[in-house]
C-alpha cells in the first residue's frame, strides 16, 4: 500500500509538472506572438460618453490583434478594432513605421446596472507597427469593414530588379 501511495504521488507530481509546463509554454507563446498587439488605453479628457471614474474601473490594456503580410508588390496591415468605427481611428506613417491611433468610446445603455465581467478597454490608444519594406505613402489605401482596418501600402520600386556592375 505504501508503494502504491508513493507511485500515486509520483504520478500526480509528474502530471502537475506537465500542466505547469503547458501553462508556461502558453504564456511564452502569447508574449512572443502578441506582445506588440498589447495596447494601452488611456482616459481621454473630451470623452462625453462617460465619466473618468467609470473608465477607471475598466482594463487599461487590451489586444488589438493584427496581421502584417508582404506580397511581391504590397505590404498589407490588418488590425481588428472591435466596437469602433472608421472615424475613430487615424493612420500615419513615419519612416518605416505605421502608427495607428484612435479612441474607443464607452457607451452604456443604463446607469443602474452592475458589471460582473469587465475585459474590454476604452479610451485613447496608439499602436506602432514596424514595416518590413519601404512603402509608397502617396499610393496607400485604407478600408474598414466588419471591425477590421486594412491598410494596403505599395512597396517603393515595385518588383524591379537591378544589377549593379562591380568595378
Amino acid at each position: 500500500m505504501l508503494n502504491s501511495l508513493k507511485q500515486t504521488g509520483k504520478n500526480v507530481g509528474r502530471e502537475l509538472s506537465r500542466a505547469l509546463e503547458s501553462v508556461s509554454e502558453g504564456w511564452r507563446e502569447l508574449l512572443s506572438r502578441s506582445s506588440n498587439a498589447l495596447t494601452q488605453f488611456t482616459n481621454h479628457k473630451n470623452d462625453d460618453h462617460s465619466s473618468s471614474s467609470e473608465l477607471a474601473t475598466f482594463p487599461r490594456w487590451s489586444l488589438l490583434a493584427g496581421e502584417l503580410e508582404e506580397t511581391r508588390k504590397d505590404v498589407l496591415v490588418r488590425v481588428e478594432l472591435p466596437g469602433m468605427n472608421k472615424e475613430d481611428c487615424q493612420i500615419s506613417i513615419v519612416g518605416n513605421v505605421l502608427y495607428l491611433s484612435g479612441e474607443k468610446h464607452f457607451e452604456r445603455e443604463t446607469h443602474d446596472s452592475t458589471y460582473h465581467v469587465m475585459e474590454r478597454a476604452y479610451g485613447a490608444f496608439e499602436r506602432a507597427i514596424p514595416l518590413p519594406s519601404n512603402v509608397s505613402i502617396d499610393k496607400a489605401e485604407a478600408s474598414f469593414k466588419n471591425g477590421v482596418l486594412t491598410v494596403r501600402l505599395p512597396k517603393e520600386g515595385g518588383n524591379k530588379t537591378q544589377s549593379i556592375k562591380v568595378s
